[in-house]
């Protein structure tokens, strides 16, 4: 499943999911990072930051957590896109994560070294999002030894977490969009802290330094009801990108049966037949899933997303050449986006008409200029570089793939071979060394922790 890529780029976390890993997995879709760079547009220049800079991140994980973890990316979790209703309670999200990132609470986090290897859900949501995440998933969080963990790691104490909270409602307020999303959000979570129980106990050090949600509700709710934007509507064209978008991800995500409990044959609404597109292309129903698919461009001929879940439906079925008219189109109408021109770069490769490759290797180009940070792309280019007979940069696009997914033994011998055949002193042979540089660095860095 490509339109959502359930990319193997992997990202260290200063917060960890209820699984013992250090990574957790981003998932890349053109159509949601959209959604996402134009909900939090206002809010980013209400902020003071520069919008190149704030990278808004999907994580494949069902817990209802956001979170920053240094820098400036702002990570949501597929489980708050499930559980937000509407856009504006995810731009409240974002607005207090955006909080965090200006008041500098990740870069102070003093507990984050001491306790690295410990399981925590969310920064965001204090105690209700250890629930959040689910029943086996609460309990683990809850397991004997956890507790004092928590309190060492988190940071995030009253006066940070009621900073971002104030900051938030700032920017909320200072871009025009209403707090009513905010709200109805921490009363969703105010919910499961009543259902799971969750209250201050003596000695427990997070919850000793997270405000509880009703507090939190009752401070933003007077703040909010004051300001001017309180009684503003939010974006309609948001809101219905963003029914669109969620449906979209649980489609992606869930299991079929579950999709189609959700969103039922009965109803013909566009969310419900872009989740059961996905939950019969999971299936290999694939008269079913074009039937869905062929019905959104129905409706809308023009959307290149529609045309995009077409084209991957028909590429993953067998059919590149069927799917290389709608990837095509969709490609142009998104002025090359990157990540659909990867798939329709996929499908031209997978034609296996070598008079096809000139053109994968002209769209694959392009799309790792514009976003180096897709290793399916690299991993595309590499195929075409190595059908052309040109091993060296077949071998530069293999490091570029494998240091993104942290392999870097693979990586620093993939390096070092391009390095042996690219020009000396050329860009290629440059990008090269420096990659194999970043390897043994890693491989030192990861020996000296052993």
């Amino acid at each position: 499943m490509r339109a959502f890529q359930g990319l193997i780029v992997l990202v260290v976390l200063l917060l960890l999911s209820v699984r013992p890993v250090a990574a957790q997995s981003i998932l890349r879709d053109a159509e949601t990072e959209a959604l996402f760079n134009d909900m939090a547009a206002p809010l980013i220049e209400a902020a003071g930051l520069d919008p190149r800079n704030v990278d808004i991140v999907l994580i494949n994980d069902n817990s209802i957590n956001a979170f920053v973890a240094g820098g400036q990316a702002v990570y949501i979790n597929a489980g708050l896109i499930n559980a937000a209703d509407t856009a504006n309670e995810v731009q409240g999200v974002i607005a207090h994560e955006l909080g965090h990132v200006t008041g500098g609470h990740a870069v102070f986090n003093p507990g984050g070294k001491a306790a690295s290897g410990i399981s925590i859900l969310s920064l965001l949501l204090g105690a209700a999002a250890a629930a959040a995440g689910g029943g086996e998933a609460a309990m683990g969080v809850l397991m004997a030894g956890q507790q004092a963990a928590m309190g060492k790691f988190l940071a995030y104490n009253r006066s940070q977490e009621s900073s971002a909270d104030a900051a938030g409602a700032q920017y909320l307020s200072d871009a025009g969009i209403s707090g009513r999303g905010s709200i109805e959000f921490f009363k969703k979570l105010e919910n499961l802290e009543y259902r799971y129980g969750y209250r201050p106990r003596a000695g427990d050090e997070f919850f000793s330094t997270h405000p509880m949600t009703s507090d939190r509700i009752a401070t933003l709710s007077d703040t909010y009801a004051k300001d001017p934007a309180w009684n503003e509507p939010s974006n309609p064209e948001l809101e219905a990108r963003f029914t669109r978008a969620k449906a979209k991800l649980f489609g992606y995500l869930a299991e079929p049966n579950d999709t189609l409990r959700t969103y039922p044959e009965t109803r013909n609404d566009t969310p419900a037949r872009y989740a059961r597109a996905y939950a019969f292309h999971k299936q290999a129903h694939i008269d079913k899933a074009m039937a869905e698919a062929d019905a959104l461009l129905a409706d809308d001929p023009a959307n290149p997303y529609f045309l995009e879940l077409k084209g991957q439906i028909l590429l993953e079925n067998g059919r590149p050449t069927e799917a290389l008219e709608p990837l095509r189109r969709a490609t142009e109408m998104t002025g090359n986006q990157p990540l659909i021109a990867t798939l329709f770069g996929h499908a031209l490769i997978a034609t296996e008409d070598r008079e096809n490759f000139i053109e994968a290797e002209r769209v694959l180009k392009a799309a790792v200029a514009r976003d180096r940070e897709n290793p399916f792309a690299w991993y595309q280019l590499g195929v075409v570089y190595a059908a052309n007979g040109d091993m060296p940069r077949a071998r530069l696009a293999s490091a570029e793939q494998q240091v993104m997914q942290r392999q870097y033994a693979q990586a620093l011998r993939s390096a070092e071979a391009a390095e042996a055949g690219l020009p000396a002193g050329s860009p290629d042979w440059l990008r090269a060394q420096d990659i194999a540089l970043q390897a043994r660095g890693e491989i030192e860095r990861r020996k000296k922790n052993r």
